[in-house]
């Protein structure tokens, strides 16, 4: 049974909400001017109503001090005005998904401006990754703001590399092709380098678009891809508190909504293309820039204000399998940065031990009826982490090598198998817009 979920913002008088006989609940975004400020899931009876006063009393118990620490907040503390704002370069990396991407495409299209202006440019750069048709080009072609390339090596951080070398802008967004961008998505953005102008890299809030479905809603009571709605600054390479910091870099943000300066990402080497290679080790690369930013000594933000919406799986197995590549990815980051990164290792070492550890008392609250996924959900993240840690790092690399010995020139002729046209990149009929005009 769905939950509706319903944005509510606390300057403007409370609504009046019914809940329907088929809804289980409600879930609800709380904003403060726009900000968003908090989210929770609540299981209501069918046919229920919510009055003014009960929501009142429900956001006083749920988010009464973050409410009044933002208000305390905008009264005393400046808005930054920065003296200039960097170019900004939108990426998106697809594959065979036009019905998502034209959705994020229309997001982008309705973003609010940043209170002290936008950038001088702003280009949106499709890469499609190994496409089976055309239909992307396609699509591309009637959004004539959008510039379109076509990376014919199989990938994700293929494709994330492939606009790296493209994009004009000082600042590079990659969101997924299945989320659409909040409309304070560049204010947030914009406010956090204003912030944090020598941070190197910057992660946001993610929320669901949908709560329609079981896997949907067992994904988000489990947490989701929600890292709170506290701005965050990560630097240095300890952290007060967090013995496992920096090696758990799933702490940092997600990669269906992450940014990069643009220098920053090309003196580290960009993405590790073993990573993210599709269905045989379909995660990590994010973990692993995350970690590599860290530990070369720059600035990572976590901004709330930086927000989508994301697509979470519809289907129970399709939910399985990507705890499955979480576990995979998750280790396969672990193993190679332990190679790679002596200094580490020890850390590395607690936390494998304690990821284990977790993942079987989880297992154990499940199989009691204590816990919000079924021992198969957890179990196959287990596995993965398993396979993660039994070489999977290094086969990714073999594999990684096959992939570019068949595109030798991929670089300067796409591959004509994998529905790439001759041309590199298609900017159709403008490079930049001016998104909130």
């Amino acid at each position: 049974m769905p939950y509706t979920i319903i944005e509510i913002e606390v300057t403007q008088p409370l609504p009046t909400i019914s809940i329907s006989r088929h809804d289980t609940g409600i879930a609800v975004l709380l904003r403060y001017k726009g900000k968003p400020i908090d989210f929770w899931m609540e299981v209501l009876p069918a046919n229920s109503i919510l009055t003014p006063e009960d929501l009142a009393r429900r956001i006083s118990e749920k988010a009464g001090i973050k409410l009044l620490s933002e208000i305390i907040w905008d009264e005393l503390v400046p808005t930054v005005k920065p003296t200039g704002l960097p170019s900004l370069t939108v990426v998106i990396c697809t594959k065979d998904r036009p019905e998502y991407l034209a959705r994020c495409l229309e997001s982008l299209r309705s973003l609010q401006p940043p209170a002290f202006g936008t950038p001088d440019l702003f280009e949106i750069l499709v890469v499609d990754n190994a496409p089976s048709d055309q239909r992307t080009r396609e699509l591309v072609v009637s959004f004539p703001e959008v510039s379109y390339i076509c990376e014919s090596k199989p990938g994700l951080d293929f494709a994330r590399n492939r606009a790296l070398q493209e994009a004009k802008g000082e600042l590079l967004a990659y969101l997924d092709d299945d989320v659409i961008a909040d409309r304070r998505w560049l204010a947030g953005l914009m406010e956090a380098w204003a912030e944090n102008p020598d941070a190197a890299a910057f992660t946001g809030l993610v929320l669901p678009y949908e709560l329609a479905t079981e896997a949907q809603i067992m994904f988000e009571q489990r947490g989701g891809f929600r890292r709170g709605f506290n701005k965050i600054r990560y630097y240095g390479q300890n952290l007060p508190g967090k013995h496992l910091y920096p090696c758990g870099a799933g702490i940092f943000g997600a990669g269906a909504n992450m940014a990069f300066r643009r220098d920053i990402l090309l003196k580290l080497g960009g993405f590790d293309e073993a990573l993210d290679t599709g269905s045989p080790l379909p995660g990590g690369g994010d973990l692993d820039i995350f970690y590599r930013v860290i530990r070369a000594g720059y600035p990572l933000v976590y901004e709330p204000q930086y927000l989508v919406f994301h697509q979470h799986r519809r289907e129970v197995e399709a939910l399985r399998r990507q705890y499955w590549s979480w576990g995979l990815g998750f280790m396969a980051f672990v193993s190679k940065s332990y190679q790679t990164d002596s200094y580490q290792r020890p850390r590395f070492r607690r936390l494998i031990w304690w990821w284990f550890k977790y993942q079987l008392r989880q297992l154990g609250e499940s199989l009691m009826g204590r816990h919000v996924l079924p021992p198969g959900m957890i179990l196959a993240e287990l596995w993965g982490g398993v396979m993660g840690l039994l070489r999977e790092y290094p086969r990714s690399l073999k594999r990684t090598e096959r992939i570019r010995r068949q595109f030798p020139h991929d670089d300067v002729l796409p591959h004509q198998q994998f529905g790439c046209h001759q041309e590199n990149r298609v900017s159709l009929q403008k490079k930049s817009i001016n998104v909130m005009k």
